[in-house]
């Protein structure tokens, strides 16, 4: 492969600078960056590459931040249960929290906004019922009822940036300050951040991007006592949460948000909650004002010759790219970090920028980078996964972070990024801007819809859980695959009905999560719409739980349409007949290995002998279809992801979309194969997914087949004749 330039940045740092220089050529890097813990000096700033700086706008500023401590970020949260077993308790309400990252809030009066619970009965225990002391750290509540549990809801200030702390653990900064986050809504801070800009950009005329990391409020980071992560939510708003915007969300809805309506239970309106009218509001409350105020830097910026540059983490809240504000804000770029493939979909697909940026992994950081180690393993893996979205969707550039002293200590992994980045810009080249031939057109239903566009089934950014992988795997099998994928809300088929040219809707997910969507499939206005859809031909598919929420003799409510349902106990009394699994069926044709489900759903029943039964196994249903009018339902017990259940999904999808005869265009039989066709281009691409030899045969859009084989992850270029 010929040796190519560009696209791609490169972390650096002082006092590297010939190191610098080979890995730019080597590397065909036109962009150096800095990370949190280093700095560019002055002579890796001279060399022939645009520079991006890390810029922080809320953290980072001590000096600042020491004089207006009353104007720290806030949190609202929840002590843990504690039960009174006589008249009275006393609860300490920071146990288990990092006393470091947080300290009470006595500024303002706990009276008025910390929240006491009976969670027995769910009733709020009056102010006057209760008391703190405010140098212990205590609230003891009088008049308890004994054996019943208590919670303190209380408001505290951040005074330790999470990520900075993470990082501050991760590579042992010992006495380096702890980095104290202020909040723009308040007016010093917000006139700081300004100012601060204004004269920061003055004062570094060599920065061509501005990196910021990110605006204003980092997502929901709180750790515990063991200096451990005690709460992680991507998503989460928690740290937005705030005296001030609290009074000014009032000011504006007419009504006050209760502490209740922030922690909720102690789950702290997760992205598996189904979310509450109240949070909804409050999250469309934040998102306005975020795009506002980053705005205003954004602009600063750009007045000042320079491109803004989002990165897609940290204190990212409130942006929601896909959100109905992000484009106001005007940022020129957004880079994020690439787990795998719906991570990478996640960046590409994000609307309203110039370009978009992927940092790839490892990060250059010690727990990775150390003696014994093979830091290609993960590169390996990290750039196989994000390889197929690539070929749907490129991001515009990549890049790494970390420290390149590392990185650099280990030259069989140079050797491979320098691969890496040739075939990147080799598939920029080929696809970037060319329409991919999609057989099908699919769209993942839940609470939330395009607002989290490939973020379904995340806590904490791209990490592995075990209650979500058997669900992810949708995500990341279809980041790649020759498919269009939306993202629908349950509000937009309440509103609009299903779009006209959907083949397929999938729903998936733990019942009563914000995935699967608990209490809103009791609204018949949404049943009905899809029940109809599929009468008259589309396709549904249910995951886990879909549609699951007790009701009308029903768990499952469109168990009709999936021909199954989930036996709770009610129905033991009533016998099943139902078990004889079909001897084939399209869609598990490739199977070359059992059916892995990942963690499976138990006691599936068939409710007709119409349903077919595809995976019977320990007396219950994992796999089955079912004709409903001219429509089909299909049902999987999970799906976890690898290349079987990628090809798996892929026949589920044409089967419930009655296109069985399209399956063969643009295919590949062997399962860690695939192809991609760009019809504009007349161009397409067979790629080998794993790091071995592969032979397949390949079908073109015309049907023809042929044997073709493959080195490991190679990918083939052709030209339709």
């Amino acid at each position: 492969m010929s040796k190519t330039k560009g696209r791609v940045t490169l972390p650096s740092e002082s006092n590297f600078l010939e190191e610098t220089k080979e890995m730019l050529d080597r590397w065909g890097a036109d962009a150096l960056r800095d990370s949190d813990g280093t700095k560019l000096d002055d002579e890796i700033k001279s060399l022939d590459a645009k520079i991006y700086t890390t810029y922080f706008v809320a953290r980072g500023h001590n000096e600042f931040a020491k004089e207006h401590m009353d104007e720290c970020q806030q949190m609202l949260l929840m002590s843990k249960h504690n039960l009174a077993t006589s008249d009275s308790v006393t609860i300490d309400f920071l146990d288990g929290y990092y006393r470091e990252q947080v300290i009470a809030d006595y500024v303002h009066d706990p009276k008025k906004w910390w929240e006491v619970i009976d969670r027995t009965t769910g009733d709020v225990v009056p102010a006057s019922g209760w008391s703190v002391d405010q140098e212990k750290d205590l609230v003891t509540i009088e008049k308890t009822v004994p054996f019943h549990e208590y919670t303190v809801s209380f408001f505290v200030y951040a005074i330790w940036d999470p990520t900075q702390m993470y990082n501050h653990i991760t590579n042992d900064w010992g006495d380096k300050p702890h980095d104290i986050p202020f909040d723009v809504r308040q007016a010093n801070s917000g006139t700081f951040a300004k100012d601060y800009l204004k004269q920061w950009l003055i004062d570094n005329p060599d920065t061509d991007v501005v990196r910021f990391t990110t605006f204003f409020y980092h997502f929901t980071l709180v750790f515990g006592a063991d200096r451990k992560e005690k709460f992680v939510d991507w998503f989460g708003y928690g740290a937005t949460v705030s005296i001030k915007a609290l009074e000014e969300f009032e000011q504006e809805y007419g009504y006050a948000l209760r502490p209740e309506d922030i922690v909720d239970n102690g789950y702290y309106n997760s992205t598996f909650r189904v979310p509450t009218k109240a949070y909804r509001q409050y999250m469309d409350f934040i998102q306005r004002f975020v795009a506002r105020k980053a705005k205003e830097l954004v602009d600063l910026t750009h007045e000042a010759g320079r491109e803004a540059m989002m990165f897609l983490g940290d204190n990212w809240i409130g942006t929601e790219p896909y959100g109905p504000y992000f484009e106001s804000i005007g940022l020129d770029a957004v880079v994020g970090s690439v787990g795998g493939g719906a991570t990478l979909r996640l960046i590409s697909d994000i609307p309203g920028v110039k370009y978009t940026e992927g940092r790839f992994l490892p990060y250059f950081f010690p727990d990775t980078f150390y003696e014994g180690n093979d830091p290609c393993i993960e590169a390996i893996d990290n750039w196989l996964s994000a390889r197929r979205a690539l070929m749907r969707n490129p991001v515009d550039r990549i890049g790494y972070g970390g420290y390149l002293s590392l990185a650099y200590k280990f030259p069989k992994f140079v050797d491979y990024i320098e691969k890496v980045t040739d075939e990147f810009r080799l598939i920029y080249d080929n696809v970037k801007g060319k329409k991919p031939y999609s057989g099908l057109k699919v769209a993942i239903l839940n609470s939330w819809g395009r607002l989290r566009s490939w973020q379904a089934y995340m806590v904490a950014h791209a990490l592995w859980y075990k209650q979500t992988y058997s669900y992810f795997g949708i995500l990341e099998s279809l980041s790649g695959a020759a498919v269009d994928v939306v993202f629908l809300s349950f509000d937009d088929i309440r509103e609009n009905g299903v779009p006209a040219d959907v083949d397929v809707i999938i729903n998936a997910g733990d019942a009563g999560t914000a995935f699967s969507g608990g209490e809103e499939w009791l609204d018949e206005t949404l049943v009905t719409a899809i029940r109809k859809w599929v009468y008259e031909g589309g396709g549904f598919i249910g995951v886990g739980e879909p549609t699951a929420v007790h009701h009308g003799g029903r768990f499952f409510q469109l168990a009709d349409i999936l021909g199954v349902d989930k036996e709770l106990g009610y129905t033991l009394s009533t016998d099943k007949y139902f078990t004889k699994a079909l001897d084939s069926h399209f869609i598990t044709k490739d199977r070359t290995a059992c059916c892995e489900f990942g963690e499976v759903k138990h006691d599936i029943y068939a409710l007709s002998a119409d349903t077919e039964i595809i995976e019977y196994s320990n007396n219950e249903v994992h796999m089955a279809a079912n004709t409903y009018g001219k429509g089909r339902g299909v049902y999987i017990s999970g799906l976890p992801y690898s290349y079987e259940n990628t090809r798996l999904l892929m026949r589920a999808m044409y089967y419930a979309a009655h296109k069985e005869d399209a399956f063969h265009v643009w295919y590949a039989d062997n399962l860690n194969c695939e192809v991609n066709a760009y019809p504009e281009s007349g161009k397409y691409a067979i790629l080998n997914n794993s790091n071995e030899t592969q032979t397949t045969k390949f079908y073109d859009g015309d049907g023809n087949c042929k044997t073709v084989t493959l080195e490991p992850c190679e990918i083939r270029w052709e030209e339709k004749k």
